[in-house]
């Protein structure tokens, strides 16, 4: 019985420094003391499909887009399925937040264009209304944990 007791101990402890460890290396940001897991578009097929091919997002998911040289990076929501709030970052601070960004509601419909008011090197997209529980704010800084 002690040798059963001790080996689940051990699967136990195995578990919890695995879950550990995971914490530890998947990628977060974090604004103000709100952290979301990271999803990042590495590649620029990545880029260019964002969310579309999600039908959702976890409550403290979010996609991360990286760029490697600042500019005026637009977005738009072609094939989004949810609304998300887009986040503009530049030298990891806020300078632009679209709340809100509504899905098409029909496909003839002129797509908006959401443009940064400044050169950017980095984009957050989080579930629509997140932004506004929070209260970001433009200039705030966004902490980066385990994005390479």
């Amino acid at each position: 019985m002690t040798k059963v007791l001790l080996a689940f101990a051990s699967l136990i402890a195995v578990i919890i420094a695995f879950a550990f460890y995971q914490k530890m290396t998947l990628p977060f940001a974090k604004i103000q003391n709100h952290e979301f897991q990271l999803i990042i578009a590495k590649t620029e097929e990545q880029k260019q499909i964002g969310l579309s091919k999600n039908t959702k997002l976890d409550q403290n998911q979010a996609m991360l887009f990286i760029f490697d040289k600042p500019d005026y990076y637009r977005f738009w929501m072609k094939d989004m399925k949810f609304p998300i709030d887009i986040i503009f970052i530049k030298d990891n601070k806020i300078v632009k937040i679209y709340k809100n960004a509504p899905i098409l509601k029909d496909p003839v419909d002129d797509l908006p264009i959401y443009s940064p008011s400044e050169p950017i090197d980095k984009v957050l997209e989080t579930n629509a209304g997140v932004s506004e529980k929070y209260n970001f704010k433009v200039g705030e800084r966004v902490e980066f944990r385990n994005v390479r």
